[in-house]
């Protein structure tokens, strides 16, 4: 079974744990959270497997960093939905593994009373081609705004777009390999080792 949750990418001198958002300091360790290889220059990762990530989560960890941060919200290890927020308020998304989330994002008709019926039929074959397709029409614009967000962090070599675009198509067998790939060719400092830690 693969890892369910959120991976949470921000620039801080003291631990992220730290921030109020996990409990703050003093908390405790948490079983739930991991910590991931430090890059270089106060950018850390923090692996989430438990509790619900809102959406002002992210805008609460900018203003207490004071620098851009972004979360990948996993589902087990297949895919994973990536926003990033800059201190200016402008938000980016993009999705890791296409084709899977084409699946997830495709509308089952009001009168299908079983998934595994629907996901069997020609129907579905086709309104997973047309999701896939928008998908990946998408992505110029995604990887620009990955770019875009990488920028506001104030990376200083500035990746190819082609080559952005060719992660956010990627494959990678765990998407959280291809998450912590994708932040080193948007140009942040790689960690000594950029394996996650258990």
């Amino acid at each position: 079974m693969g890892f369910s949750g959120h991976l949470v990418f921000a620039r801080s001198e003291r631990p992220l744990l730290e921030a109020p958002l996990f409990g703050g300091p003093g908390q405790g360790s948490r079983s739930d959270a991991h910590e991931w290889r430090p890059r270089p220059g106060g950018w850390q990762t923090l692996q989430l497997e438990q509790g619900i990530w809102e959406d002002e989560h992210l805008s609460v960890l900018v203003e207490w960093t004071g620098a851009p941060a972004c979360v990948a919200d996993v589902s087990d290890s297949d895919v994973a939905l990536v926003t990033g927020l800059d201190t200016r308020g402008r938000r980016r998304q993009a999705w890791l593994h296409l084709d899977i989330a084409a699946a997830l994002l495709v509308e089952e008709p009001e009168d299908m009373d079983d998934t595994s019926l629907w996901i069997t039929t020609p129907q579905f074959e086709e309104a997973l081609g047309r999701e896939r397709a928008a998908l990946d029409a998408e992505v110029p614009a995604d990887a620009e705004g990955a770019l875009l967000w990488a920028s506001a962090a104030g990376v200083q070599a500035p990746a190819q777009q082609p080559r952005i675009e060719e992660l956010l198509r990627g494959h990678e067998t765990f998407v959280e390999e291809l998450f912590d790939l994708l932040l080193d060719e948007l140009g942040f400092p790689e960690a000594a080792h950029s394996t996650p830690q258990p």
